[in-house]
């Protein structure tokens, strides 16, 4: 790659940020399935995960694309179709290893794995012509709202947290391992209240019993801090958009940004990092149902 692949997710990123923009939420304002926010789907069907979700999202905010599904130019290609002249393509990546085969002090051989990561471009269907035409069928209607929100309620029980209702503020508290939250009624809507409990979960998969999630956080506000918040807001968005859930920026937000600019100024793997820990807190979640209500969330 021409151009360093952390460099450059982590540089777009920052710039939606100083413009006061979340990449991981704006999808719910785009036409993407009627405000429904899913995540981006390659040609198979399987979603992406981690990284890709905010790079394809913020590309599709970035081209106004409503579909979901992503292929490459060789896949379009196997389908006898063509990408539209002068379309450009969006990066995603994947991580993987080498093996190296070193000799040891002793003057024997060791092999090493080097992890590395790679880049490639895929294009939005709205981009290619001549795809089958499913590819371009209507997003499906959002479910009922009622069955939506009970199917939320039914998840997030699922889960065992000690979940306990009462105040004003929303947190987890690590000493007593429980997730404190206002009433259900205190809320400006339903989709703000499962949005905050699935960010303050996701809080709770970091506990020594569950995921062992530190970042040497030592007060409010500081480096550590702002990762975990990051992680929390990144697993929210991805437990939304697996619940088929609509949520809301929080009033919170315009006080993370800045600590966020600077962690990501600093480090240009951070959202890596940061996706990556929000994509194992939402598989932890979602490990909690059946089988079935996983594949039916997947539907």
């Amino acid at each position: 790659m021409k151009k360093d692949i952390y460099q450059k997710v982590t540089d777009k990123i920052i710039k939606d940020l100083e413009q006061g923009e979340l990449t991981w939420l704006k999808p719910w304002s785009s036409a993407n399935t009627d405000g429904r926010i899913i995540k981006p789907l390659p040609h198979n069907g399987l979603p992406y995960s981690g990284i890709n979700i905010l790079m394809l999202w913020g590309a599709a905010m970035e081209g106004g694309y409503a579909s979901p599904y992503w292929m490459t130019f060789k896949q379009a290609q196997e389908f006898e179709a063509h990408v539209k002249k002068g379309e450009r393509g969006n990066l995603v990546v994947y991580a993987n290893t080498i093996t190296k085969t070193e000799e040891t002090s002793d003057g024997g051989e060791a092999e090493r794995k080097i992890p590395f990561m790679k880049g490639y471009s895929v294009f939005n269907v709205e981009q290619i012509e001549g795809l089958p035409d499913h590819y371009y069928a209507e997003p499906p209607k959002v479910i009922d709202p009622v069955l939506r929100i009970d199917h939320a309620d039914g998840f997030f029980a699922k889960t065992g947290a000690d979940v306990r209702h009462g105040g004003n503020r929303a947190f987890y508290s690590g000493g007593s391992d429980h997730v404190q939250m206002p009433f259900f009624e205190s809320f400006r809507s339903p989709e703000a209240y499962y949005a905050t409990l699935a960010h303050e979960l996701t809080h709770w998969t970091k506990h020594k019993s569950r995921l062992d999630r530190e970042f040497g956080r030592k007060k409010w506000g500081d480096e550590g801090y702002a990762r975990e918040e990051l992680v929390a807001e990144l697993g929210a968005a991805f437990l939304c958009a697996d619940l088929a859930l609509t949520p809301e920026p929080g009033t919170d937000h315009a006080a993370y940004i800045q600590s966020w600019l600077k962690v990501l100024k600093d480090d240009k793997r951070a959202i890596f990092s940061a996706a990556a820990h929000a994509q194992r807190a939402a598989d932890f979640l979602n490990g909690f149902q059946s089988e079935e209500e996983r594949a039916g969330a997947a539907a």
